[in-house]
């Protein structure tokens, strides 16, 4: 049971849609994707029909991704929760409703053309959260 969030949790969801028909359906992404739980980044690729690599990173290489999702461990718990209890997100934990609804910038990205991707490539994000719902997820201790 991976630990959210870790490298072998993000590796874990990557190969599960990377096995699924998402690409399929919904077709090519090609992004740099960044996570940020707390002071913890990762580095998810997206390239063409796949998930080509997942990798820690550091907050200078983050600064490079085509855009960052942010929120504190307790707000991807949340919607990781979420996820597990409905098969997918629902209302308010959908990537698309976090980055409205936040104060601050849930995706965030220096480069707003290269930001857009989160935007027209969401529904592919989406799903790459959304299959987290197939795992059994464990979180730290302080969190869970």
């Amino acid at each position: 049971m991976p630990e959210f969030p870790s490298l072998e949790w993000f590796k874990t969801a990557a190969d599960l849609l990377n096995k699924s028909d998402s690409f399929k359906r919904l077709g090519t992404c090609d992004s740099a994707m960044g996570v940020q739980v707390d002071n913890k980044y990762y580095e998810i690729d997206f390239e063409a029909f796949e998930i080509s690599d997942v990798k820690e990173i550091d907050a200078r290489r983050a600064e490079e991704l085509d855009f960052v999702l942010v929120q504190s461990l307790d707000g991807w718990k949340a919607m990781l929760d979420d996820i597990k209890a409905h098969g997918r997100a629902t209302h308010e934990y959908t990537l698309n409703s976090l980055d409205l609804r936040s104060s601050e910038e849930f995706a965030r990205g220096k480069d707003y053309h290269r930001r857009d991707a989160f935007y027209r490539f969401n529904q592919t994000f989406q799903e790459y959260f959304d299959i987290s719902a197939k795992m059994e997820t464990s979180f730290p201790a302080a969190v869970a």
